[in-house]
């Protein structure tokens, strides 16, 4: 199994650099960030001081989409990144939640994603693409260029989408049923299109805290660290039972009944514990969607998660204990999993 940190590109820049050369030390495979131009730092900046101080890590946005910048420009920024640092990029592209209604827009359509998905993995491995009628290749980049796209996705025709277009899945929660439900549908997608379905790579991503101990209060504390995450789901999850109904058998209940004392959202606290936003998150949830608690608990879940057809667990490190989770991860975590 990969490993990825996930960071929001809080300044200073140097910060993230460093906590990125951290987790490639510690056996950290790639390095994802947040993409919201308003609430963060510009994150394509930021990457090439990251592959400019590491030597393998893959690193990409958790996620980007195809209306913060236009297709071309996205495309041309990652095919640069791969001329100077050696294909070391990955796009994971979504409708954009908290970079487009920060910004005042509407989150894009799986129709737009789509077509975005299209042009930036063709100009960024190197071959033409139709932008409305003008057909552009960039005329410098490489041969051997290449540039993965992945998708983020929660409801069924998104996950269908994911299966037949993407090179990969990207979850973000590592609830075990969910997971499996979600892995299943974009599987059964890809072979239905005629894929194979062992090419799609899975990538789940979720906060995760360890702890010293299973005391309550080590429990509480870490729970209190990570129940953001909940919130940040249920913006997601929100608009899915807006469209789909509380009880749909398109969406599953164990996803959407945990929103009913949802009452708004302060994208100001975005990704960042001590949200007030997500006082409505229980427990259970917290428990569910993310890792919590001592080292053994971690090792049992991400094996489940391996058996499940996961092949990247991307730990979501905004808490207070950003260094101690990923050397934690480097010392018993990865090599217990990987053994």
């Amino acid at each position: 199994m990969d490993f990825g940190l996930v960071l929001q590109t809080d300044p200073p820049a140097s910060r993230v650099v460093s906590l990125m050369k951290r987790a490639e030390r510690n056996g950290f495979t790639h390095g994802w960030t947040f993409d919201s131009a308003v609430l963060w730092q510009e994150p394509f900046v930021i990457y090439s001081q990251i592959l400019a101080n590491t030597s393998r890590l893959t690193v990409g946005p958790m996620v980007t989409n195809p209306g913060t910048r236009t297709w071309e420009v996205t495309a041309s920024t990652f095919a640069t990144l791969n001329d100077m640092y050696g294909n070391r990029t990955i796009c994971g592209i979504g409708r954009g939640d908290s970079a487009m209604r920060v910004a005042g827009r509407k989150p894009n359509t799986l129709a737009r994603i789509s077509e975005a998905m299209k042009v930036i993995r063709a100009l960024g491995n190197g071959q033409e693409a139709d932008l409305g009628g003008t057909v552009i290749r960039f005329p410098w980049i490489k041969d051997d260029a290449r540039l993965p796209v992945w998708m983020a996705a929660y409801g069924p025709k998104a996950l269908k989408m994911t299966g037949e277009e993407a090179d990969g899945f990207i979850l973000q929660l590592a609830d075990l049923y969910l997971t499996e439900y979600m892995v299943k549908a974009v599987k059964d997608a890809a072979a239905a299109a005629g894929r194979d379905p062992s090419e799609v790579r899975i990538c789940v991503a979720a906060p995760a805290y360890v702890t010293e101990d299973d005391s309550p209060e080590a429990l509480a504390h870490a729970r209190e660290q990570c129940r953001w995450f909940g919130g940040m789901v249920g913006n997601h999850v929100a608009d899915l039972v807006a469209k789909y109904g509380e009880h749909s058998a398109a969406v599953p209940d164990e996803l959407t009944d945990y929103i009913k004392s949802r009452e708004g959202y302060d994208y100001s606290h975005h990704g960042r514990s001590g949200n007030p936003d997500t006082r409505f998150v229980p427990d259970e949830i917290v428990d569910r969607f993310c890792l919590v608690g001592p080292v053994e608990k971690h090792i049992e879940k991400l094996n489940a998660l391996r058996e499940l057809g996961v092949d990247q667990f991307a730990v979501y490190d905004m808490h207070d204990a950003q260094e101690a989770v990923i050397d934690a991860y480097g010392a018993q975590v990865i090599p217990a999993v990987n053994a």
